[in-house]
């Protein structure tokens, strides 16, 4: 062998790889096999593209993710799985970040081939080769869909929570977690001042035990309570609330959460006063009307045909009170009998009710009172109302009095009362008659 030849092949072995035994490349591909193996079975999406961004790998969970195949994948770029709906300005910011060789991680909303949407949270990294140069990227990717749905259910729950209704939210024990700022715009509670007690600190005394037993019955029965129910708020105020009460399980079906939502309802039943009030009262007076009289006259009698007891009825009017129009005008009338409804009010018991029956005409039903105890308090109204002016003129009434018999109509008893007092006024007014 020449001296060229041995220059020849020491330079030759100089360049040269080292050479393998068959052994060793057996290895290495083993070794090369298993990490294919291990990218082609791992849970996170793998691509590895050229430094064009074209698709030269893919594994199992990328094709299982996106639902095409390898040979719609191989050759092409990721834009095929874009939706569309993702800001340029993060591709931009991605590509600047590949190409200047750094890691870029974000999340992107992308499209499955059947058109789907879901969100993936990705690690892009460039591969050099041994000179430096950038020669691929890899892609590393994670489906979030589930997680970012749950993130705006989150999102969303907190967003109610804190503007919605009333929330308050107790555990098993009913010791209180946590309340919200509309909790205690209600109650004048913070968080701060209830957390661990419990809602017994907000009763107010309106419900006796059987209304909690009832409420809680139905809680632990069915999982859910709502209804109307007084509390007490901070300042000793007592207010009516409309209230949910849900129990929350765990997946053993035991409860772990009691969660309460509820709004003042001071408003809506003040209101409700208000037309029951107009729906019942007289609008010049503010006595009862006739619609209310009528009314509580047929429960008095449903009362006294379950009972021993009874009870007067008793009319009575303003006597010559045309005259008193046709002289001093309406509106001195209608003072008057706003002056007497009041006089006459101011006598009566809690359980007895006055109503305008019409015109100058009154009605009053005295509960639990004979004819003999009616004619007393008759009496003594009569003579009051005579020594009284109203409206600097001297007035007297007419009355007549009836007491319930057994099986009495309103209309029975109401024509008796009528024609007492159509006898009082016969004999002269100013007078009381009693129905025969």
């Amino acid at each position: 062998m020449t001296t060229d030849g041995l220059d020849s092949t020491s330079a030759h072995s100089a360049t040269a790889a080292p050479d393998w035994t068959s052994a060793d490349l057996d290895t290495l591909r083993a070794k090369f096999y298993q990490l294919y193996i291990a990218v082609e079975q791992s849970p996170a999406a793998t691509a590895i593209t050229d430094t064009d961004g074209r698709i030269e790998y893919v594994n199992q969970r990328f094709l299982d993710v996106t639902g095409y195949s390898r040979e719609e994948l191989i050759g092409r770029t990721p834009a095929m799985i874009q939706s569309g709906m993702t800001p340029e300005g993060i591709y931009h910011d991605m590509w600047q970040t590949l190409r200047s060789g750094r890691v870029w991680q974000g999340e992107l909303l992308n499209r499955k081939k059947n058109g789907e949407l879901y969100w993936e949270a990705e690690t892009l990294t460039p591969v050099r080769d041994d000179s430096g140069e950038i020669v691929n990227f890899v892609a590393v990717k994670e489906d979030i869909t589930e997680r970012k749905r749950q993130e705006e259910e989150l999102k969303l729950l907190a967003s109610v929570f804190q503007t919605g209704q009333a929330t308050l939210i107790t555990d098993a024990d009913m010791r209180i977690e946590r309340v919200n700022q509309a909790f205690t715009d209600i109650t004048g509670y913070s968080e701060e001042e209830v957390i661990g007690l419990t809602p017994k600190l907000f009763k107010s005394g309106r419900h006796d035990k059987a209304f909690y037993a009832r409420l809680w019955q139905a809680v632990l029965e069915t999982g859910h309570w709502q209804g109307e129910i007084w509390n007490r708020n901070k300042y000793g105020e007592i207010y009516p609330l409309w209230q949910s009460i849900t129990a929350v399980y765990d997946t053993n079906g035991k409860v772990r959460h009691f969660i309460a939502v509820f709004h003042n309802i001071a408003e809506r039943k003040r209101m409700e006063s208000e037309l029951e009030h107009q729906a019942t009262r007289d609008h010049l007076t503010g006595t009862h009307n006739r619609r209310a009289f009528d009314a509580a006259m047929r429960k008095a009698i449903r009362q006294a045909e379950r009972s021993d007891n009874t009870f007067s009825l008793l009319l009575f009017d303003i006597d010559h009170f045309k005259a008193v129009n046709d002289q001093h005008g309406h509106d001195t009338g209608d003072i008057i009998l706003k002056r007497l409804a009041a006089l006459v009010g101011h006598t009566l018991r809690s359980t007895d009710l006055l109503a305008r029956w019409g015109g100058e005409e009154f009605a009053i039903l005295l509960q639990d009172t004979s004819a003999q105890g009616g004619t007393v308090f008759a009496e003594r109204l009569r003579q009051q109302v005579a020594e009284t002016r109203l409206n600097g003129l001297a007035l007297t009434i007419s009355m007549g009095i009836a007491e319930y018999r057994r099986s009495d109509t309103p209309e029975a008893i109401l024509a008796r009362a009528d024609s007492a007092l159509y006898r009082a006024k016969r004999a002269g007014r100013n007078r009381v008659g009693i129905a025969d």
